[in-house]
């Protein structure tokens, strides 16, 4: 085996903390990657693994070796486009995290250009609104909305969005339009649960002016693909970043009110694993991802 791969599998199964997880991440067998790192400890002339029947550690050395190693491995990839050139695009394996229905609505359908670029290139998407430990996931780089819980990730602020109440014709056609804010009280309102901005409480700013609103909903829903449903099904108005209904909103099937009035931003980052360098081609599909917003 090449001996940088045998690192490269020991860098994943320090962050993974298990073998079975780095064999996953490279679709080999677990006897592959514990043979990797057993030719490594043989050529250090070092044991850098303790294992138990629970877990794996890396001793003193084999933490030492894991911090050199990533740098190693960055630079190697970083050589070797180097080397081909930046128009031979990016190769090997992405796995990327993002939420359900930003990547449907905006990620995948430019995905396309993307790959043209990068034919040599295998990107799978890992679609989930949960939030996912990446290390053991082993992502490469994720989509996160809103604020970071952690601030030990290592993360880049790609774009924002406005917030926007929003609501179907029909549903403003039966219930009227609301002209300011107080006038949301009179209305049913679908609450997103998962929103990191206010859920049920919102601040309404104009200038120096800022109402509070505590909307009435009868329907919460913790996905996004669910609140726009609920929405095209008439139950009510949205608070919601303006990203989740774009396609509507320029159609004219959602409409959105109180315009005048400012409501938090909702930004997406690029999140890499915490205590990775983040890969070139993490950081290329990040500016991707970027590019897409931007237009």
């Amino acid at each position: 085996m090449d001996r940088l791969e045998a690192i490269e599998m020991f860098v994943r199964v320090v962050e993974t903390g298990s073998f079975s997880a780095a064999a996953r991440h490279y679709d080999v067998g677990q006897p592959t990657v514990s043979k990797a790192v057993a030719q490594l400890e043989e050529w250090l002339g070092v044991k850098l693994l303790l294992r138990s029947t629970r877990s794996v550690t890396p001793t003193e050395a084999g933490t030492s070796f894991y911090e050199r190693s990533l740098r190693t491995i960055e630079e190697a990839g970083e050589a070797v486009i180097a080397a081909r050139g930046a128009a031979s695009g990016l190769s090997g394996k992405l796995r990327v995290s993002a939420a359900v229905c930003f990547a449907r609505l905006h990620i995948v359908p430019r995905l396309p250009e993307f790959l043209q670029e990068h034919p040599e290139l295998d990107l799978e998407l890992v679609l989930d609104d949960r939030t996912i430990d990446l290390v053991d996931e082993g992502i490469d780089i994720a989509l996160r909305m809103g604020p970071l819980a952690s601030s030990s990730m290592t993360a880049r602020l790609l774009a924002e969005a406005p917030r926007r109440v929003v609501g179907t014709p029909e549903y403003f056609k039966r219930h009227g339009i609301p002209k300011a804010p107080v006038d949301l009280l009179a209305h049913e309102t679908v609450i997103y649960t998962r929103d990191m901005g206010g859920g049920e409480d919102w601040t309404f700013r104009k200038g120096t002016d800022a109402v509070d609103v505590k909307l009435h909903g009868q329907v919460k829903i913790n996905a996004t693909e669910g609140l726009r449903a609920a929405v095209f099904a008439h139950m009510g108005v949205a608070i919601a970043s303006a990203w989740s209904f774009a396609p509507e909103l320029k159609s004219g099937e959602v409409v959105s009110v109180l315009d005048d009035w400012a409501l938090p931003r909702l930004g997406v980052s690029a999140v890499y694993p915490t205590g990775r360098m983040a890969s070139t081609k993490a950081r290329q599909f990040a500016a991707f991802v970027e590019s897409c917003l931007a237009d």
